[in-house]
């Protein structure tokens, strides 16, 4: 039997000591595992994510696996961007560099809902949450240079409403679920898109990736959506053809650590497991939209940030 020999593997990750990694939704699934290996290496790791009680947890599983003691929790809740703000404040004032910043947290297929600024759940989270995180903290990540900003999107890209964005009904419930989902994804991918084109002659390397079909809990929104229709298809898929956390880490963290990277100047670009630059599709690609995303995006939270409590 022939095995199939993976071009990236926690091996390959190398010495990470004194670097500063931020890994947002690292209190579980794929997040959980990138931090853990990239604290393994000797980053001083910050688990960024919503939950005290889970981020504080996978603080202390992380140490305790890794023997790193280096390692924090940042709470942030992508779905407040004044909480998010806090957040990146918080972090600014340790006076720390930013060597990695792996926008990794996500929702999807979740049932229509608003986050607590009026925004659609999933572009909410998926996105705009971290286009702010991001931006926030990107003065200090330029000064850390060489770093990487790494967001995670997904093959679900692919199923955005027809003109990828739809700037003008992103807070109602005219598209599917599955449609917010591609549309958010899609934004992560533009997001990357404009971000490199904005630090093009700068030591920031921006990628963004597919992780491949995963067995974690996001998959637990879907089945809250769709309860019984789903949960079976669901659960024999995951056993039959899903990967591990362990392997589906494993694109963010080449993205995120490979000396790769900075040797062959990979920046801008799309990943599929393992570590293959791939095209993602046609409005993926649009920079005009790009530039749009950015605009509207910018606007709306300087919007809901001006908004009184």
């Amino acid at each position: 039997m022939v095995f199939f020999k993976k071009p990236f593997t926690f091996e390959n990750i190398p010495d990470l000591s004194g670097k500063v990694a931020l890994i947002t939704g690292a209190n579980t699934g794929i997040g959980l595992i990138t931090a853990r290996e990239i604290a393994r290496k000797g980053a001083h790791v910050f688990v960024c994510s919503r939950s005290k009680d889970k981020g504080e947890a996978a603080v202390s599983l992380i140490k305790e696996q890794t023997g790193n003691q280096n390692v924090e929790f940042l709470q942030l809740d992508l779905q407040n961007l004044k909480q998010v703000k806090k957040a990146a404040e918080t972090f600014l004032e340790k006076g720390l560099p930013i060597h990695i910043l792996i926008n990794n947290a996500g929702i999807m297929a979740t049932p229509y809902a608003l986050s607590a600024d009026g925004i659609e759940g999933q572009f909410a989270t998926n996105h705009v949450g971290h286009f702010l995180f991001t931006t926030m903290l990107l003065p200090r990540i330029e000064e850390s240079a060489p770093a990487r900003i790494v967001t995670v999107s997904s093959f679900g890209h692919n199923i955005s409403p027809s003109v990828g964005i739809d700037f003008e009904n992103i807070n109602t419930e005219k598209h599917g679920i599955w449609q917010r989902y591609g549309q958010s994804k899609l934004a992560n991918i533009l997001f990357t898109l404009e971000l490199d084109r904005r630090l093009k002659d700068k030591a920031v390397y921006c990628n963004t990736l597919h992780p491949g079909y995963i067995k974690t809990e996001l998959y637990g929104s879907v089945t809250e959506g769709w309860a019984s229709l789903t949960a079976p298809i669901i659960s024999i898929s995951n056993a039959l053809f899903a990967k591990s956390p362990e392997d589906g880490s494993l694109n963010q963290l080449y993205a995120a650590t490979s000396p790769e990277i900075e040797e062959k100047n990979i920046r801008g670009k799309y990943f599929t497991p393992y570590a293959k630059i791939s095209e993602p599709n046609k409005l993926a690609k649009n920079e005009e939209l790009a530039k749009k995303l950015w605009t509207f995006t910018e606007e709306l939270v300087a919007e809901k940030l001006a908004a009184p409590n």
